[in-house]
């Protein structure tokens, strides 16, 4: 098929999602590529694919839904798995098309029992459906990695006697493999599981990522304003500003990733007991109600999920004594709470296109011209427990994870950012006289008979990013990550290897990472992205005339990544 078949049906494709709303006027900005020039640019990026390769966090487009509806993935998808407006419309509507479903689907669901049985209820099962074919999709990727000199400057660590770690310049790598798999039950009901079958070539270090059911427009039976409340179950993402399990960055988002470990330096005055794992790129176990839309308008989402601070994971969390299904999911009796609220302004000057689920260009579907700010609010509470004089002691310590975002689109530039602030009350064991026990507690330390407030520890920071879609294949990206936590600079300053990030010179660290994304098919895609890390460094000393720890020497660790992966 040539390229000007190809245009000419994703054109078809942008015009029959919009007949699906209300009419939208075509833009006169969308300009047909040449032939030769474009594939002559796709021939000059193939080779390149062979240098290849980063595992990406854990993503998904769903390829099932293509068949299912005989239309490309990018009528929902921009590169994959970033959604556009109509891929988020299709995700709100529980994985099915927000109007004329039954016209549009190629192949029709399974219907599972008699529409009759609808009028014989309770006295019947009430009908559902299963999809026509079974949607599961696969994924694989693989990974080069080329890194700086300076990751032999960790040999230092190195105990004398022992030989030091072989940190390759470059290497390749097998990524992950992964099955997924999502649809709709009938009655708007929507399933998604996906799970990593594989992670670096070990089945054992895979696991399940999201796997819940979500009640669609529970608000239908509540005489409420349509889709203003839906229901999720299972287990899953919190609703984050911008979302890091279905991220097409090749990095994590460092504020996401960022646990709260309390200063606990021997040789600092400041002492935190508290030792917080838990990191909002972390999948929870909970229900939620979510209601409104991300494609325009309000939006709001409010989860109940298990606590969780230590780290255990549930198969291990298990009693001898107490039965249970799997383990238990929590640490604590406490449940968390998170909350977000959003609102999107679209900002098309047509009041038709701004009201629509989308706008389409001549190049085929396309987002609106849009700007949305919003923000979320998590609560929790990590318990504490010390073998006491008297007995054990236990307390709650509460904690919060705070923060707004802003997300900006202007035809093919989207400019997006999210700030946070953590704060984890810190709660020091005290003796018998009141005074403060010194941290960690060893075998001689007195035992604690109560708790005092202390200085609470505090991290914050967060990301802004500037994607730009040279042409529909070929996406550049750039992005800053910036994560403030004095307590990680002062672990650091004693070689701690339990802290988010191992070494840091400074309180605040700045990563910037450049990168460009092509898509060679739909469904295959080749990904660059340069990390300028922070400064680390391995040595510290301290000043003769003060005692005062310091980090010397400071280098950067410098990665060069490159991947390619495909869904099928």
């Amino acid at each position: 098929m040539s390229y000007e078949d190809k245009t000419f049906l994703l054109q078809q494709a942008g015009r029959r999602l919009s007949a699906h709303t209300l009419p939208c006027k075509p833009s006169s900005s969308g300009k047909r590529r040449s032939r030769g020039k474009s594939w002559g640019a796709l021939r000059a990026v193939v080779p390149l694919t062979l240098w290849t390769f980063l595992l990406p966090p854990t993503a998904s487009a769903i390829p099932a839904f293509a068949r299912l509806y005989a239309t490309s993935c990018m009528t929902c998808h921009i590169d994959f798995p970033k959604l556009n407006d109509f891929g988020k419309a299709f995700k709100d509507a529980g994985f099915q098309f927000p109007k004329d479903e039954e016209a549009d689907i190629k192949i029709p669901p399974v219907l599972l029992g008699a529409e009759a049985q609808k009028q014989n209820f309770p006295k019947s099962v009430w009908p559902g459906t299963i999809p026509g074919i079974p949607p599961i999709g696969l994924r694989f990727n693989s990974f080069f990695q080329a890194t700086g000199s300076n990751r032999n400057r960790f040999d230092a660590l190195t105990a004398p006697g022992s030989v030091p770690q072989v940190v390759p310049a470059t290497d390749f790598a097998s990524g992950l493999f992964s099955i997924f798999t999502a649809g709709n039950l009938g009655g708007n009901i929507a399933f998604w599981v996906d799970d990593d079958i594989s992670v670096a070539t070990q089945n054992g270090a895979g696991g399940l990522g999201d796997g819940y059911m979500k009640f669609v427009n529970v608000s239908r039976f509540l005489k409420l304003p349509k889709d203003s409340l839906s229901v999720r179950a299972g287990q899953f993402e919190l609703d984050l500003p911008i979302t890091q399990a279905r991220s097409y960055n090749l990095s994590s988002y460092d504020i996401y990733s960022q646990a709260n470990i309390g200063a606990m330096n021997p040789l600092a005055p400041l002492q935190q007991n508290v030792s917080n794992q838990l990191t909002l790129a972390d999948a929870m176990k909970g229900i939620e109600l979510s209601g409104g839309h991300q494609y325009g308008g309000y939006h709001y989402s409010v989860a109940v999920f298990d606590q969780n601070t230590v780290g255990l994971d549930q198969s291990a969390n298990s009693s001898p004594f107490v039965p249970s299904v799997a383990g238990f999911g929590s640490s604590a009796e406490f449940k968390n709470v998170y909350g977000r609220l959003s609102y999107r302004f679209n900002l098309e000057r047509d009041p038709e296109s701004r009201h629509d689920i989308q706008a389409a260009g001549a190049t085929g579907p396309r987002d609106h011209t849009y700007l949305s700010f919003g923000s979320y609010y998590l609560y929790g509470k990590s318990l504490q427990q010390f073998a006491g004089a008297n007995s054990i002691l236990r307390v709650e310590e509460p904690y919060y994870r705070a923060g707004g975002d802003f997300n900006f689109n202007y035809r093919r530039f989207n400019m997006y950012g999210v700030y946070m602030y953590g704060r984890d009350q810190n709660l020091l064991p005290v003796d018998a006289s009141g005074d403060p026990i010194p941290l960690p507690l060893a075998a001689d330390s007195p035992l604690p008979i109560n708790f005092i407030r202390s200085v609470p520890a505090r991290f914050n920071g967060g990301f802004v990013q500037a994607d730009f879609m040279v042409h529909p294949w070929i996406m550049a990206i750039m992005r800053w990550d910036a994560v403030n936590s004095t307590a990680d600079r002062i672990n650091g300053l004693v070689q701690a290897n339990n802290t988010p990030f191992f070494g840091p010179v400074h309180s605040t660290r700045n990563r910037f990472t450049p990168g460009v994304q092509f898509l060679i098919h739909p469904n295959i895609k080749f990904a660059f992205e340069y990390q300028i890390r922070p400064e680390q460094a391995v040595v510290v000393q301290a000043d003769p005339s003060t005692g005062r720890l310091s980090a010397v020497n400071p280098f950067r660790v410098n990665t060069a990544l490159f991947s390619l992966e495909f869904v099928y």
